[in-house]
């Protein structure tokens, strides 16, 4: 007698894997600005492993070295929340385990809504985004654009925001976008998203660095650079006039000070980089700062005011919006608590008419925030127009998807996820400290540590 077949078990999240990756970018003096002049590009990278087989979802939240090991430590922290959970159930509803995390009675207090807690809410709730897209075989991009309105709108978290952006209000943009969606989604994959860069720019470069990469990005069809500013206004004068004769008159210039300055000051020295024509400031001063950036906004006119990479949430982000504050909303993958709330932060943009350019000059970054971008264009506002994403020429062979630029604009990912993958190879070497470039490192270090202990 045949016995009876059991139901096969659902699947479930089995494991949380965490990594502290870190990159040595420090040496060569990428990433340096004003604020920041040695960082280590970093990753605090989670892994959700599944019953399933095959499918894992992978995150991560970016630092710059120092303290990305606090970071892990805040993603270990949510691990009870997710083992066990129902893959399907996941994949189904991300909200529900957004909800959860934000609102834990006692996570909250380290908050609420922001700071290393929040990212690492974030890393998670972009892990679960990419299972529930390679679930169903699409990019995330894809995943968005293709959702129903009501379900997208109910992945919002609305309190805090309905003085701003109703749940019906949500709803009707999302429909209208989807009007002539199909179309955009053709136009996206022939002719990508368009880009612009910051690898010219940083700050520890020098004049003759600078000058080639500015020349080099408009031959690879970028039709905007940028440049950082704000530790030596003599400096910034002298590199702001070799970037603009290098790329000529026609190509936008933005700055970024990465919150250097006070209000005044921030308006001053703006005023004396004027004559090279900057279409943005960039973080003038605090993030946290909402009247401060419309005091600035009205006193460098007509240069436009941008800011968001470090921006904390959706409700200081409704706030700038609210206050008159920014020209330009620059959102980031990996500071907010994921694709959830990015959600909030794109239709509040969207309500407002404010155009986003997302921040993506960190590693990873690039590969995330075009999904977010290209879903606006196809089923949210149905534009590009002054629309670009930051891209930066660092880190991209680490990861299985990484990002493709043609002609100045991203190509459309076409592997199901989020593009947030790294190589296990990747995970060997940088792992830090145990990775075997950074014990090679170490080991280097060791002799000269000795002699020194010794002279």
């Amino acid at each position: 007698m045949k016995g009876t077949e059991l139901p096969p078990t659902p699947a479930r999240i089995t494991a949380v894997d965490t990594y502290d990756i870190r990159f040595p970018t420090s040496r060569e003096l990428d990433g340096s600005d004003a604020m920041n002049p040695d960082p280590d590009y970093s990753a605090a990278y989670v892994v959700l492993r599944t019953s399933a087989g095959g499918h894992e979802g992978h995150g991560f939240a970016f630092t710059i070295g120092r303290g990305n090991d606090v970071q892990v430590a805040a993603i270990d922290a949510l691990r009870e929340h997710i083992v066990g959970r129902s893959v399907a159930e996941l994949c189904a509803d991300p909200g529900t385990l957004y909800r959860d995390l934000i609102g834990d009675s006692q996570l909250r207090w380290l908050g609420p809504e922001k700071g290393v807690m929040h990212m690492a809410i974030g890393a998670v709730v972009n892990a679960v985004w990419d299972l529930a897209a390679k679930h169903e075989g699409k990019p995330v991009w894809q995943f968005l654009a293709d959702a129903d309105p009501v379900w997208l709108a109910g992945q919002v978290d609305f309190r805090y925001l309905s003085d701003a952006l109703t749940p019906d209000e949500a709803v009707e943009l999302l429909r209208k976008g989807k009007q002539g969606a199909p179309g955009r989604a053709a136009e996206l994959r022939r002719r990508g998203y368009p880009g612009y860069t910051t690898s010219p720019g940083w700050l520890g470069y020098s004049d003759e660095k600078l000058t080639r990469l500015a020349q080099q990005a408009v031959t690879d069809g970028f039709t905007q650079i940028k440049l950082k500013v704000g530790a030596d206004l003599a400096d910034d004068i002298r590199r702001c006039r070799a970037a603009r004769e290098a790329v000529g008159p026609d190509i936008r210039m933005a700055i970024d000070a990465n919150q250097r300055w006070d209000v005044g000051q921030a308006i001053e020295w703006t005023k004396a980089l004027a004559e090279f024509d900057p279409y943005w400031i960039e973080e003038p001063t605090s993030p946290d700062d909402i009247l401060g950036h419309a005091a600035i906004r009205r006193g460098v006119h007509p240069v436009k005011v941008a800011t968001g990479e470090h921006v904390q949430n959706r409700i200081v982000f409704k706030q700038l919006l609210q206050a008159g504050a920014i020209d330009v909303l620059q959102l980031d993958s990996a500071r907010v608590a994921g694709v959830n709330e990015n959600l909030a932060i794109l239709l509040l943009a969207a309500k407002f008419g404010i155009p986003v350019c997302p921040h993506a000059g960190g590693v990873g970054l690039c590969e995330l925030v075009q999904h977010l971008s290209m879903f606006d264009y196809v089923a949210l506002t149905g534009t590009t127009q002054d629309r670009v994403i930051e891209f930066v020429d660092h880190l991209h062979q680490h990861f299985l998807d990484p990002v493709v630029i043609a002609d100045g604009a991203y190509r459309a990912p076409t592997a199901p996820g989020f593009s947030a993958a790294m190589h296990q190879s990747t995970i060997d070497t940088f792992s830090y400290p145990h990775g075997t470039f950074w014990a090679a490192d170490a080991a280097r270090d060791q002799p000269r540590n000795d002699a020194e202990d010794h002279g």
